[in-house]
């Protein structure tokens, strides 16, 4: 896990960046009132964006897994990496919001499919504060389709 400046980024990892901040502010969050975004990115520069969404049953469904989800339904599965960003209804974050649990484990599932650690890209609101981390480093011992012997090959 390593911070650097955001003119450190590479373009792709910066319009993964700038596709997360516009997916965050459609953000459907009556409840919570907090902005999430996030993109995944492939090796061929495909961007696939997701937001948050509430219910008023208290269940949400995190930027990650709308992403992830919305690119399954695009026939995309394989990755290099995902940017998230988010920010309160009436304030910036000073520190970078982290995938919660739920979403540590798709994208671990992810990466698995992916045949890669993936790449995590987290922002602070004004991109002051860049941590670039992989998934690895976020659920360490995580277990995966690998662990259960499952052939991912008909899913790539």
């Amino acid at each position: 896990m390593k911070t650097i400046p955001y003119e450190e980024l590479d373009e792709l990892a910066k319009k993964a960046l700038a596709a997360a901040e516009a997916a965050m502010e459609q953000a459907y969050n009556p409840y919570s009132h907090f902005y999430v975004g996030a993109a995944l990115f492939t090796e061929n520069s495909t961007i696939i964006p997701g937001t948050n969404y509430e219910s008023a049953t208290y269940t949400s469904i995190c930027a990650e897994r709308t992403a992830i989800v919305s690119a399954n339904t695009m026939g995309i599965r394989r990755f290099q990496g995902i940017a998230i960003i988010a920010r309160g209804e009436s304030y910036a974050t000073t520190e970078v919001t982290t995938p919660c649990g739920s979403c540590r484990q798709m994208l671990y599932e992810v990466a698995q499919l992916s045949g890669t650690d993936l790449a995590v890209i987290l922002s602070t609101t004004h991109k002051d504060k860049i941590v670039l981390t992989t998934i690895k480093e976020l659920l360490p011992l995580g277990f995966g389709p690998a662990d259960l012997q499952i052939d991912l090959q008909r899913y790539k």
